[in-house]
Parts: structure tokens; C-alpha cells; sequence
């Protein structure tokens, strides 16, 4: 896929338009953004991604389009799990709703600068070295092996601990205890404070690095095309903080989305390994010659990962489902008994 200076250009371009007419509309009075508000914008970011696909498909075919397709469900649905994760570092610095539009959007525009560093490095490494799939395949398994072990679910009363590039912003910056009317800094007796907008930020765009670890090579094991993987990374990305306020209390109740999630990077895992054992250059396999392996095509990669997906969800919705009735049944029996015992106890008086 030859894709010309011009398009890079337009494409980001675009990305950046789409960027300020949300800062425009949204961010220009702080608020506590509604599930119609985030539905409305999750509608229209994931309408702009369909037409940016449908538009690789008119001018580039369709398989570079399944590609494209496939990279962005994979890396929307790993997205949804990260959400999680910003869920426990705003409560953790206890962030206003109204201002927690803002600090998701910083975060992302952070995670889009060092997701397009590690596509840069990703791409570069994979033109280099054929052997680069072995290494990714195989990460992704282990990972996959990893994240089904982590048990159903998350744990409510997760804590998040501060990483080392968040410790250091705070050793490089006194911080406020006060947000400040959601500044990022501010100036107290003539010395410049941080608030902890900042340290959030930092916490946000930082937590996404390790995100980007799996997910990068995932896109990878899917499309070899660096703009194709921009682009699904970037769409993702950009309606990341509308899924957040949209989904809120339902990321809870998807309960094996981890267990989804580790399916389709073990699937992604396997279709590296038996590509690169397709095109095999290493001397100590088969003497340098590639196997006659059979190989894993866009169409089945999509309906599987949007069958894994539609599983998960179904399964987890009715798993809570089914918990919050036996939990309920319990409370009513639990009450049935205690009142029972308070009428004996006013009879024997």
C-alpha cells in the first residue's frame, strides 16, 4: 500500500479538525457530560471511522478496508478494558465530573503522540526483521495466557498506585490539593504549583504506554501497513473519552470482557507465529525455508474477533443479570427471616 506524503498529511489533518470542533462544542464550558451528550459523539466518532474505512475500500480495495476494519474493532474493544483503568485514577484523585472531559482529552492526545512512536518503531522493525512476528506472536500469547488468569471481571476496590513517571512529575512540581477551577497550574504566593489535573494527566497518558504494549503488536499481527495501523489507533483513540462517559457503570458488568479480550489476542498471537512460519527466514527453522503452514485470512480474523466481542458481551450481561436477581432474592429472604425472628422475639415477651 503506497500511501503518498499528501495523504499522511490530510489524514492527520483531518484528525486535528475533528480534535477542535470537539474542543469548540464540548470543552468550552466545563460540564458534566450526560450518557445522551457521550452517545451522541460516540455515534458520530464511530460514523467518521466507518467513512474513513469506507473511503480506503473505494480507493484502495477491500482488503486493505478489512484490514483497516479489523485493526480498529481490535483496538476499540482492547480500548474498552483500558477505560477501566482511567476509571480507577479519576476516583483515585477524586477528579470534578466537570472536569474530567479535559483531562481524558489530554491524556489521549498524549497516548496518540507515543502510539504513533511505537507504530514508527513497530513498522520500521517489521520491515527489518521478518523474525520481529515470532517475537509478537508470541508476546501476544503470553499475554493472552496472562489476561485470561486475572480472573472475571475487576476487582471494585482496586487501588491504582502511582507509577514512576507520575512520582517523578511530582518530585519535578509541588503539588496543589486543590484543583483550582481545573487549571493545570497555578501560581500561590508568587510560586508555580501543579494542580493535580496535571498529575492526572500525566497518570492517564502514561497508563496508556502500557496499554500500547499490547495492543500495537495486535494491530500488527492484523495489517503490515503503518498507515492502516495509524489510523485504527488513532480512531480508537478519538472516541475513547465519549465511550468512557457513555459506558460508566456498565464497565462493571462486563465481567469476561478480560477473558473476550484474551481470546483475541491469543488468536492474533497464533496468526503471527503461523505467518511468520509462512515466509520464514530464520536458519534454525527448516533451514531457512518458509512452512507450508496454512495461513489466517481478513475475513475470518473479523468474524471472529466481532464473534468473540458479541459472546463476551452477551455472556457477561447475563451473568449480572443473573447475579443481581440471586442477590436480590437473597436480601429478600435475608429480610423475611430477620423480621421473623423480631415477630418470635415480641411474642415470647
Amino acid at each position: 500500500m503506497n500511501v503518498p506524503v499528501w495523504i499522511w498529511l490530510a489524514t492527520i489533518g483531518g484528525l486535528l479538525v475533528l480534535l477542535a470542533i470537539d474542543l469548540v462544542i464540548v470543552d468550552r464550558k466545563p460540564h458534566e457530560v450526560g450518557v445522551g451528550e457521550a452517545a451522541r459523539w460516540v455515534t458520530f466518532y464511530i460514523a467518521c471511522a466507518v467513512l474513513f474505512g469506507v473511503g480506503i475500500w473505494l480507493f484502495s480495495g477491500g482488503t486493505h478496508a478489512g484490514e483497516y476494519f479489523a485493526g480498529y474493532i481490535t483496538e476499540y474493544s482492547l480500548s474498552v478494558d483500558n477505560l477501566f483503568i482511567f476509571l480507577v485514577i479519576m476516583s483515585a484523585f477524586k477528579v470534578p465530573q466537570i472536569h474530567q472531559h479535559k483531562v481524558l482529552l489530554v491524556g489521549i492526545l498524549l497516548a496518540l503522540v507515543f502510539r504513533g512512536i511505537f507504530i514508527a518503531v513497530g513498522a520500521a522493525a517489521i520491515s527489518q526483521f521478518s523474525w520481529v512476528f515470532y517475537v509478537f506472536g508470541a508476546f501476544l500469547v503470553y499475554t493472552a495466557v496472562k489476561l485470561s488468569g486475572s480472573g472475571i471481571g475487576h476487582d471494585e476496590g482496586e487501588e491504582y498506585e502511582e507509577n514512576r513517571v507520575t512520582k517523578w512529575a511530582r518530585k519535578l512540581f509541588p503539588v496543589t490539593d486543590d484543583y483550582h477551577h481545573g487549571h493545570v497550574f497555578t501560581k500561590i504566593d508568587g510560586k508555580r504549583f501543579a494542580t493535580p489535573m496535571f498529575i492526572v494527566m500525566i497518570a492517564i497518558g502514561s497508563a496508556d504506554i502500557m496499554f500500547a504494549v499490547d495492543s500495537i503488536p495486535a494491530i500488527f499481527g492484523l495489517t503490515k501497513e503503518p498507515f492502516l495501523v495509524f489510523a485504527a489507533n488513532a480512531f480508537a483513540l478519538m472516541g475513547l473519552r465519549q465511550l468512557y462517559f457513555l459506558l460508566g457503570g456498565l464497565l462493571r458488568r462486563l465481567v469476561y470482557l478480560s477473558i473476550g479480550l484474551a481470546v483475541i489476542l491469543g488468536f492474533i498471537g497464533v496468526k503471527m507465529v503461523l505467518e511468520a512460519l509462512h515466509t520464514n527466514t530464520l536458519p534454525f527453522i527448516n533451514g531457512g525455508e518458509p512452512l507450508n503452514v496454512p495461513t489466517i485470512g481478513i475475513p475470518l480474523s473479523l468474524s471472529v474477533i466481532i464473534g468473540v466481542l458479541i459472546i463476551t458481551a452477551v455472556a457477561s450481561l447475563m451473568k449480572t443479570r443473573r447475579d443481581e436477581k440471586r442477590n436480590a432474592a437473597e436480601e429478600t429472604e435475608r429480610s423475611s427471616l430477620e423480621a421473623g425472628d423480631t415477630a418470635a422475639d415480641q411474642t415470647s415477651r
